[in-house]
């Protein structure tokens, strides 16, 4: 089933369940409209066209948010004289959520997400109208960090204990290796005190 209505002094065509975007209307989000300007009615292949309105027709919508629209640039210029102006302008319009056409109900649940926090989680961004909801979330669990921090002590531990092993093993090693050096020291001592004897004897056969 659908109908149109008049509204803002625009046409629109809805259906249960619709999200609509509006001109501005009076009220707070949550609130309950109503529309008495219907100008037609649609069920299938049977269609009520209103002179203008369809008499006891009414169309029910759930206001959710009042906003304010993109942005419209306006520029202005007059070649050769210098003249350029640029202005903005965002219009106010108000976003609902057709709940109702005459008899026929929606059994949707009417969200009230506004565009604004959709584009700040779209974004990845904490607002501060939105920290509330943030900070009321339960905290995650940080049983698995925990864990991870016992493994790297031990592996700690190991990687410190293992070094002092590896030296007590290689101290015998250093201690055979060093004892041939000392003895090589001793063979050669003798030598150098052996050549000034081998000299005099030349002294003495020269002469």
């Amino acid at each position: 089933m659908y109908a149109v209505i008049k509204t803002g002094g625009k046409q629109y065509r809805v259906s249960p369940g619709d999200l609509l975007v509006v001109e501005k209307l009076a009220g707070e989000p949550g609130a309950e409209v109503s529309f008495d300007q219907v100008l037609m009615l649609g069920d299938g292949d049977v269609v009520t066209v209103g002179a203008p309105t369809v008499a006891g027709a009414a169309v029910t919508a759930t206001l959710v948010e009042t906003r304010k629209g993109e942005k419209v640039k306006i520029f202005k210029k007059i070649r050769r004289q210098g003249y350029r102006r640029t202005r903005g302008h965002r219009q106010h319009e108000t976003v609902l959520r057709v709940t109702a056409i005459g008899d026929t109900k929606w059994d949707g649940v009417v969200d009230m997400t506004t565009k604004a926090e959709l584009n700040a989680r779209s974004r990845n961004l904490k607002l501060p109208e939105f920290a509330a909801k943030a900070e009321a979330a339960p905290a995650p669990a940080k049983k698995a960090t925990k864990a991870k921090a016992v493994v790297t002590e031990e592996e700690t531990i190991v990687a410190a204990e293992a070094p002092v092993v590896e030296a007590a093993a290689e101290a015998p090693k250093a201690k055979k290796a060093a004892a041939p050096k000392a003895a090589k020291a001793d063979d050669a001592a003798p030598a150098k005190k052996a050549a000034p004897k081998k000299a005099a004897k030349k002294d003495t056969d020269e002469a």
